[in-house]
């Protein structure tokens, strides 16, 4: 086989990073449109994320965030995105490079982008940065019917989890690995 000098494989890596890029840039200037939300997977250790020690900690190799219902500051770069979560009722401001995300995923129209991560990005654990945990800015005018500023994080939980009326609970993914 003819060895691929073009790189083809990174090309339309890099170009399935744009479609997500340009989603959650229109999702941070008006807001997530009808049922539509994210499931994102990121590689916690790849250089640039940016996250609690507690998160850190808790999911030492990679982390699946929702942004459904109760997120804030959604900022969008060439780069990467910011986001500010809750979890377990404590917020977050996580910062995630697009380098560093293995998977998007919409199951409201069932669309998903899976990413190659460099294995050098899942080596570089030592330049590990942490952000402390910022206070949500919440405004009291702000209508539950009006979603454009606010939506959820959560890992993969159980439906039930979510429709009791409790907060969101977070399970590690390493759990329902086989070995």
């Amino acid at each position: 086989m003819a060895e691929d000098h073009i790189r083809y494989d990174i090309l339309a890596q890099e170009a399935l990073r744009g479609v997500m890029r340009k989603v959650l840039s229109e999702v941070a200037r008006t807001g997530l449109p009808g049922n539509h939300h994210f499931f994102i997977t990121f590689i916690t250790g790849a250089p640039g994320v940016r996250i609690s020690t507690r998160l850190r900690e808790r999911y030492p190799e990679q982390m699946t965030i929702v942004l459904q219902y109760q997120y804030w500051d959604l900022k969008v770069t060439d780069a990467g995105f910011e986001v500010g979560l809750s979890f377990s009722d404590i917020p977050e401001k996580l910062e995630i490079p697009f380098a560093a995300v293995r998977g998007f995923y919409d199951p409201s129209v069932n669309f998903e982008l899976e990413f190659d991560v460099n294995q050098e990005v899942t080596d570089a654990a030592p330049e590990i940065e942490s952000l402390p945990a910022p206070a949500p800015a919440k405004s009291k005018t702000e209508s539950p019917t009006k979603k454009a500023g606010k939506h959820s994080a959560k890992k993969e939980v159980a439906p039930s989890a979510s429709e009791d009326g409790k907060g969101a609970d977070v399970v590690s993914l390493d759990a329902f690995r086989k070995k």
